[in-house]
């Protein structure tokens, strides 16, 4: 039995000192070779953490059908592909993507844009679970009158209505926060 294999042992075992050795021993190479995957050292060193995160927490099983270390590193290398994976799906985007964003009046513009959405959101809330219902499908989910209707079990003349209160109570919502809003 290797000394990584001892020392998982001891860790299942009970001996909290035996897996601080496991991530000395292992981190540094591990994090190198995880870098080869991601070509990224930040990156690289997050799969390393969740590599001992998965020995730590969900212990599993070490069958000695290869050294400990091809054992630690084919964790590691699963948990790198599941990650390129995620990135596949969901690509992260750095600043520099964004530069025609540089432009001061724009960010600004922007921002207000978000608040003010924040603050329908907030006035949206505050209404009637019917008028929710109804100024969320139509104006969120871009539902026609007849759609919301049917979702909503409602004729098209009462959802008209419906439609017509609820605005007229965002409106007021709206009003107290201060914020005209012409659209309504």
């Amino acid at each position: 039995m290797d000394n990584g294999a001892s020392s998982y042992s001891r860790y299942l075992e009970g001996d909290d000192s035996a897996f601080t050795e496991l991530v000395r021993l292992y981190k540094d190479g591990l994090t190198l070779y995880l870098c080869s995957f991601t070509n990224n050292m930040h990156d690289a060193e997050e799969i390393m953490e969740d590599t001992f995160y998965k020995l730590a927490y969900k212990k599993p099983r070490y069958t000695a059908k290869s050294s400990f270390k091809t054992w630690l590193y084919t964790i590691g290398r699963n948990l790198a592909i599941d990650y390129l994976r995620k990135q596949k799906r969901h690509p992260s985007s750095s600043i520099d993507d964004y530069t025609e964003l540089a432009d001061n009046a724009c960010i600004e513009e922007n921002y207000l844009k978000e608040e003010q959405k924040l603050v329908i959101h907030k006035a949206v809330n505050n209404l009637r679970t019917d008028y929710r219902q109804v100024i969320c499908l139509i104006y969120f989910e871009d539902f026609t009158n007849i759609e919301a209707a049917r979702i909503m079990r409602r004729t098209s003349r009462q959802l008209t209505n419906l439609l017509y209160q609820a605005k007229q109570a965002l409106k007021k919502e709206l009003e107290k926060e201060g914020i005209t809003y012409a659209g309504l």
